[in-house]
């Protein structure tokens, strides 16, 4: 009579650079994974989707460097406490927000959502920290060396030729 499947993958399955190659392309498997079966148990109005956690205060990120149980729940408490400045959202997800994406696509308000994903990371994958960051250094900038004060002169030298001071009248 139907129902629904909630999948988990993570951000590594959208972009490179958050975890090692083999968890991150079994991460993407799972999405695609979600979407053709969600194709395939339509029409048993069963949908499929995924929920794509970002960095979540858990002890997973221990357990996969090999610490002890009491070392990773440590690890967690450093990420909860440190990890904010990394995402848009200033803190690191809890694990809360996955379980209400999960929820959510779970519950018969998503009835109408099947064969896609719902990343919940703070804005973690939405680009460069230049993106969200006003602090942070534009990568062509940083790239031509160029500091805010010089940028700051660039602005005034444009301006000044786009608008020549007026001659005097008499």
């Amino acid at each position: 009579g139907g129902g629904a499947i909630v999948n988990t993958s993570s951000v590594s399955a959208l972009a490179s650079g958050f975890a090692p190659v083999a968890y991150s392309t079994a991460k993407a498997a799972v999405l695609h994974f979600s979407k053709v079966t969600a194709a395939d148990l339509a029409r048993h109005r069963i949908r499929v989707n995924a929920v794509v956690p970002g960095f979540i205060a858990t002890p997973i990120f221990g357990a996969g460097f090999g610490m002890d149980r009491q070392a990773s729940q440590q690890l967690a408490a450093t990420l909860a406490e440190r990890g904010g400045s990394l995402q848009p959202a200033g803190r690191t997800g809890r694990p809360e927000d996955i379980a209400e994406a999960v929820l959510y696509l779970a519950s018969d308000a998503a009835a109408f959502i099947t064969g896609t994903h719902i990343v919940v990371d703070g804005g973690l994958t939405i680009g460069t920290r230049a993106s969200w960051d006003p602090a942070a250094p534009r990568p062509l900038q940083e790239a031509l060396g160029l500091t805010p004060e010089a940028l700051q002169a660039l602005a005034q030298q444009r301006a000044a030729a786009l608008n020549p001071p007026s001659p005097p009248t008499s």
